[in-house]
């Protein structure tokens, strides 16, 4: 009683103190949001939608979005050539992947400056090279650039192997020293490339503004579309139960692995079935003989046992059921009785031995 108490105590604690945590988290940011602003009514929507400062994690979720609907895209319309013979689509798959990719661009970002994931969030991009403080647009290079930026790597590292074999092909002698040149030169390309990205990552993780590096060279900044959509409160009532329902998950998936289900339903199975029937319970221990003595089914799967194996409760099994169930289970007990098994023993079946002389 006292552990129970003490374990309450310390749950109403930790979500005392969560709360509390959010209740600052959110004051600093509603004071940041002032800040950047200008004023303390710029917060409350007064204020340029553009001026807000944008979440990172909404950012991410708006290219995990974008991700997978390509990855949706593309299922959808390879499932258009299933009946095809395999293989179909495997020798111009990247530029079939390149040319999805073009058309989303086409009737999201060059329609109005924002993917699909972006618009579901209430995002947009703004370009940061005009001098107005007012949203502006991406123009039509930036668009193509950022386009191009982000599908053409794509394209060309699915793509480098087989460029460089056509290019020894065709070069002949001196072909093959000029692929090995151009296939240094695109490891160092790609890995410079790499390691800018990694650069750009970190800087956006301490600032919170262009996560992607063709963002940073494009000049495009993701802003909210609208004022409203730059509130995040979250009630304490919702956060309580978030809380309660995540720590009673991870109870049970602490809890779950650790439960033996086969011996649980053995042990309901018997129960019920020798509270139902007293005759059918004696004779499913006979181990499903039938009048001649012969076991005709294993207790496992059901078929004619294959090497009848035991395990001393009269139950008959096929040894690979029963040996596999008892390298998985060291505790093993009958999958039908649920009683104490011992180890796999062959059935001795018994013999009789007739005298062939007196015929």
């Amino acid at each position: 009683m006292q552990e129970t108490y003490r374990q309450k105590k310390s749950l109403q604690l930790l979500f005392t103190s969560t709360a509390q945590a959010m209740a600052d988290v959110e004051e600093e940011s509603e004071g940041n949001r002032r800040k950047t602003d200008g004023g303390p009514g710029a917060a409350g929507g007064g204020g340029d939608p553009q001026q807000l400062p944008v979440l990172r994690i909404s950012q991410l979720d708006a290219f995990e979005l974008d991700s997978t609907l390509e990855q949706l895209v593309w299922e959808r319309f390879s499932h258009c050539f299933q009946n095809c013979r395999p293989g179909l689509l495997t020798p111009v798959e990247p530029e079939l992947r390149a040319l999805l990719q073009l058309l989303l661009w086409r009737f999201t970002m060059y329609s109005g400056s924002a993917t699909v994931g972006q618009a579901l969030l209430s995002l947009r991009y703004h370009n940061t090279k005009s001098p107005s403080t007012r949203y502006r647009s991406l123009s039509r290079g930036q668009k193509l650039g950022l386009a191009l930026l982000t599908i053409g790597p794509r394209w060309l590292q699915e793509r480098s192997h087989s460029l460089l074999r056509l290019l020894r092909l065709a070069g002949g002698d001196g072909g093959g020293a000029l692929s090995q040149g151009l296939r240094h030169v695109m490891a160092l390309v790609s890995g410079l490339m790499q390691i800018a990205s990694l650069i750009n990552f970190l800087v956006f993780l301490r600032n919170g503004r262009r996560p992607l590096l063709a963002e940073r060279v494009v000049g495009a900044r993701a802003v909210f579309s609208k004022a409203e959509a730059a509130g995040r409160d979250v009630a304490y009532q919702y956060m309580n139960r978030e809380l309660l329902w995540h720590g009673f998950a991870e109870f049970l998936i602490f809890l779950l692995p650790l439960v033996n289900t086969r011996k649980v339903k053995a042990a309901v199975k018997s129960l019920l079935g020798g509270a139902g029937e007293g005759g059918a319970g004696a004779g499913d221990r006979q181990g499903g003989r039938d009048g001649l003595g012969v076991w005709k089914e294993c207790g496992l799967c059901g078929e004619w046992p294959t090497m009848p194996h035991t395990v001393g409760c009269g139950h008959v099994f096929c040894y690979y059921c029963i040996k596999s169930l008892a390298i998985a289970d060291p505790a093993l007990t009958c999958p039908r009785c649920g009683e104490e098994a011992g180890p796999p023993e062959p059935v001795k079946l018994p013999m009789e031995m007739t005298d062939m002389g007196g015929r």
